[in-house]
């Protein structure tokens, strides 16, 4: 069920985009309107896509117009922000060439330099103070969509278990979330994290840390912005247990965090 326009605000779920307010609200107050609240709210908060997927075709879009200007590097960072690696930009830059124009590549490709940075890739091959007794896993693909950064997940046991390693690269966290019904515990193997429910203040968690999250509370956890980590998650079963992902947790807030 989609809800109105008022609702999603008051769950936090929309995008948020004042930048036509910014910049034009008292010399075009309607285009403003438009952008803020229309393509940047009501389009861009369609549920039949998710956001990575709006952001890469967005990509797409203003690299076959040949528009490469502080728009297009806008859209980068937010493609980065919700997801995209640099494997899958390269890859996408690449395809729209061979329709869009060798020229329209070349500058991309230029753009996104700058966005997916060498000593930002983060190679799992190599990360910094995980476990030697936990996998890491593989690429979280399947809920990259809640997730700013890179995660990777491996299933523990037996899946009736609900028994999972969750490996966070630097920097990377879901999006707030709640469980409802059934509850969730966190185990802390490795590195330095963050977990914060709603309107209380943000806990720092190291090795060893167990965090109990009762049902029915909004919440956050993800790694420090300059450390990996790794916690492994148990869920406790409840009969109708579902999860209900929110909006992200936003980069003023993460990272203020110190």
């Amino acid at each position: 069920m989609r809800l109105p326009a008022q609702s999603r605000m008051r769950k936090g779920i929309a995008m948020k985009q004042t930048a036509g307010r910014d910049q034009l609200g008292t010399f075009a107050p309607e285009f403003a309107h438009l952008n803020d609240d229309i393509l940047f709210g009501e389009v861009w908060d369609q549920e039949a896509l998710s956001t990575k997927t709006k952001c890469m075709l967005t990509v797409t879009t203003l690299m076959a117009q040949g528009i490469t200007d502080s728009s297009l590097l806008y859209h980068l960072q937010n493609a980065k922000k919700h997801g995209v690696t640099r494997a899958e930009i390269a890859a996408l830059i690449t395809h729209v060439t061979m329709y869009a124009g060798w020229p329209k590549g070349w500058a991309v490709f230029n753009l996104a330099k700058q966005v997916w940075t060498e000593d930002e890739e983060g190679a799992v091959t190599s990360p910094e103070g995980l476990s030697e007794d936990f996998p890491v896993g593989e690429p979280n693909t399947a809920y990259a969509k809640y997730f700013i950064g890179n995660s990777y997940l491996a299933p523990l046991g037996d899946p009736q278990l609900g028994a999972r390693n969750v490996t966070f690269e630097p920097g990377c966290r879901n999006n707030w979330h709640v469980h409802h019904k059934g509850g969730q515990v966190l185990i802390c193997i490795a590195g330095e994290g963050w977990y914060q429910e709603w309107g209380k203040p943000v806990q720092k968690l190291t090795p060893g840390d167990v965090v109990s999250i009762a049902p029915e509370v909004k919440h956050w956890h993800g790694a420090m912005k300059d450390s990996w980590f790794q916690h492994i998650a148990l869920a406790v079963p409840a009969e109708g247990a579902t999860n209900e992902w929110l909006e992200p947790v936003e980069d003023k807030d993460y990272l203020a965090l110190a």
